[in-house]
């Protein structure tokens, strides 16, 4: 089976004239043939595709956890997917994130304070919302970085491989068009990774991007000062910090603080900066030198990362 860069919908019909994914994916394939006794034992049952394939079934009859899209031989472009929540670095970094947009409602507003604060962002954009608000972001995204919310905010973990991959695909062509902007990372809706999560980020050359401290709208509605309290005391070096700039109206607490979200960290000494820039910081000084794996092992205090949160080092093709 031959996968191209050709964006079609999740039924197989192509959506028009989408371009095609970054050069990594564009005649990409997919081996055919027996897995592994035990998991051909754990898909046992399930019917085959049209192309022969046999996709391997949860007993609830939806995807399975196994992230692996077929009973025979898988081999995606990468082969080791990283899923960052944050990064390990004793430099004073933090990366904003935003999720759901663009929509009218509170993405021109996000622009607006970040233009004025002058601080880049990294916006986890849904292809389908980009496509139809397109003028919203128009000259708007020179400082920050896109990535892919997927084309209609589906939970990948309850889609197939392929349907997952559909998803990913087309948001990746609307993002790339629109804005002039390769996205290098994906964002789950959710933050849910089983099913067809992984997989398709493993086909389609993606890492994952989670959060390690989340704007807890809802908590604070009524207490905007201790929403800004518990994002200034809760960043640390190499943290990615998660808003969205659209849905529930609980949500505009945290926008309509984020200037003085972001002057108090900036007071603490903190700079702002994409997701990828985080990234490509990890492991170094606070001169930007490599610095001891010691030094990094001792930093930040213990118990204000929760555990497996650091970043799984990037291979240096992968940057």
């Amino acid at each position: 089976m031959e996968i191209t860069g050709e964006v079609r919908e999740e039924d197989g019909r192509p959506p028009g004239d989408a371009p095609g994914r970054r050069g990594v994916i564009k005649g990409l394939g997919l081996a055919a043939g027996g897995l592994a006794a035990g998991a051909a034992g754990a898909a046992g049952g399930a019917a085959l595709a049209a192309d022969g394939e046999r996709p391997i079934l949860a007993a609830s009859g939806r995807p399975s956890a196994m992230a692996v899209p077929v009973a025979g031989p898988w081999r995606p472009a990468h082969g080791h997917v990283d899923v960052t929540w944050s990064v390990d670095t004793t430099r004073r970094l933090v990366a904003l994130t935003f999720d759901d947009g663009p929509m009218p409602d509170w993405t021109p507003m996000v622009h607006d304070i970040l233009d004025a604060e002058r601080v880049p962002a990294t916006f986890f954009m849904v292809g389908s919302r980009l496509v139809e608000h397109a003028r919203l972001v128009h000259g708007r995204m020179d400082r920050h970085e896109a990535g892919n919310h997927t084309w209609s905010h589906r939970d990948l973990s309850r889609l197939p491989h392929r349907q997952a991959c559909g998803q990913i695909r087309r948001a990746h062509a609307a993002i790339a068009r629109i804005t002039g902007k390769e996205p290098r990372y994906l964002r789950p809706p959710f933050g849910r990774m089983g099913g067809g999560t992984l997989s398709a980020a493993g086909e389609l050359g993606y890492d994952i991007t989670l959060w390690s401290i989340k704007m807890l709208e809802k908590t604070y509605q009524d207490d905007p000062p201790k929403l800004v309290d518990y994002i200034v005391e809760g960043t640390v070096p190499g943290t990615i910090v998660l808003a969205h700039d659209t849905g529930r109206r609980d949500r505009l607490v945290a926008l309509r603080n984020l200037v003085p979200i972001i002057r108090r960290l900036r007071a603490r000494g903190f700079e702002f900066v994409t997701v990828s820039q985080l990234i490509e910081a990890a492991g170094k000084g606070a001169a930007g030198e490599d610095e001891p794996a010691a030094q990094r092992a001792a930093a930040p205090p213990p118990g204000l990362r929760p555990a497996g949160s650091a970043h799984a080092g990037v291979p240096p093709g992968r940057r």
